[in-house]
């Protein structure tokens, strides 16, 4: 099509991603990114702590949705179409190359969120997208017939438009218009809860430890099916890390529910149990008897952990193996593999602010990312009913989703 206008409200990684894909499919349409705030690709910038987790080394679609609490099932077929190692061609035939770490997350070699950004900006000037900042779309109305789509939109200057396609990219935030405007084009909104967040914990076993990490830890919320595992972070306030922001995006709507306030149980020496452990104090015991429990720790957790438990298990960390008594080893090992906290409340995880909630999944079409109720109107990455786990999940669905918009909205 000549002459296609096509309007991208939002200005993050899926907008960008989608604006650049219909602009290369289409050089002839006039696709422009409506941005409100003054920095575009802001959430790209700051994530993975300023490294920029681009996406996961998981390939295979069938496993990669495994990773999303929302969304999963909608996605197989888009992944299919879009994967982790088509995101990595991508960015590799614009000189940015990805590397991948131990746990599978992959970062632009360079360590550096400018790469991807300069990258993103880049592929969008050259493919001709206009990106206007500190200017939103407040209002949309649809005006044109399912086989001739068009659409008048009001931006935030008072300024009237019209085009012929309109995508809405606006991530999960509450306050986007993103939501608003989707709601008054006929679509349902699944409602907005927090989907990656750490817990306030107030105890005393965490208290002085903040920085510490455990290398693979289990987490689990008693009296529901919550439970995963990875690395575990001591926080000011209480846990995060992998272990509990998993935790948290599974949990979104039923940890919401209670007000964030929940046991959880932390088992520090996984795969060990309660009876692992015991026979192993008990092997130490026998190989090690002079050794102090406070310099002598079988587990590898951090030094300062593993006195605070000995300590909260009533063990004095100049004990000897052979003079500790079979009672507190049972203590210490109840504190190792079944620790008991109570979480009082959340706080977002400073790099990723990710929602569960968005557009109902079941009124777009996943091949191309339309909207099934209004024709010509398509939406890509946050705003959807859809979310990933920690790990660059998040991005791929954006990339995914956005490219396919991209497609659709070009011809």
């Amino acid at each position: 099509m000549s002459n296609l206008r096509v309007i991208v409200v939002g200005g993050g990684a899926a907008g960008f991603f989608a604006a650049i894909a219909c602009a290369e499919k289409n050089p002839s349409a006039a696709v422009t990114i409506y941005e409100a705030t003054a920095h575009p690709l802001a959430k790209v910038r700051i994530s993975g702590g300023g490294r920029c987790n681009v996406t996961h080394a998981c390939f295979e679609p069938r496993e990669l949705v495994k990773r999303y609490p929302r969304g999963g099932r909608e996605l197989l077929g888009a992944f299919h179409r879009w994967s982790p190692r088509d995101t990595m061609a991508w960015f590799a035939a614009r000189g940015v190359e990805l590397k991948t770490e131990a746990d599978g997350r992959m970062f632009p070699v360079t360590d550096d969120s400018a790469t991807i950004v300069d990258a993103l900006v880049q592929a969008a000037a050259k493919a001709g997208v206009e990106v206007r900042t500190s200017l939103g779309v407040r209002k949309v109305e649809a005006v044109g017939t399912a086989v001739a789509p068009a659409f008048w939109v009001t931006l935030t200057d008072n300024t009237e438009l019209r085009c012929d396609r309109l995508l809405i990219a606006t991530g999960g935030n509450r306050a986007s218009a993103g939501l608003t405007i989707a709601a008054a084009l006929g679509h349902a909104i699944e409602p907005l809860a927090p989907s990656l967040f750490t817990f306030h914990i107030d105890d005393k076993r965490l208290e002085g430890l903040s920085g510490i990490s455990v290398e693979n830890a289990a987490t689990a919320v008693p009296g529901t099916k919550l439970k995963e595992s990875g690395p575990l972070l001591i926080t000011h306030w209480g846990l995060s890390g992998p272990a509990v922001l998993k935790l948290s995006a599974w949990g979104a709507r039923e940890l919401a529910a209670v007000n964030y306030e929940f046991p959880l149980r932390v088992n520090f020496v996984p795969p060990h149990t309660r009876e692992s452990l015991l026979q192993e104090f008990a092997a130490v015991r026998t190989a090690h008897p002079r050794k102090q429990l406070g310099t002598w720790n079988p587990l590898g957790l951090p030094a300062r952990l593993w006195e605070r438990l000995l300590a909260v298990a009533g063990i004095a960390a100049a004990t000897q193996w052979a003079g500790v008594s079979k009672d507190a080893l049972a203590q210490l090992a109840g504190q190792l593999v079944a620790a008991d906290f109570k979480v009082v409340g959340k706080s977002m995880n400073k790099e990723e602010f990710v929602t569960c909630g968005g557009v109902r999944l079941g009124e777009v079409d996943f091949k191309t990312m339309a909207s099934k109720l209004c024709p010509g109107l398509h939406f890509a990455g946050e705003v959807l009913d859809l979310d990933g786990i920690t790990g660059g999940f998040n991005f791929q669905a954006a990339w995914t989703t956005g490219w396919l918009a991209g497609q659709a909205m070009a011809g």
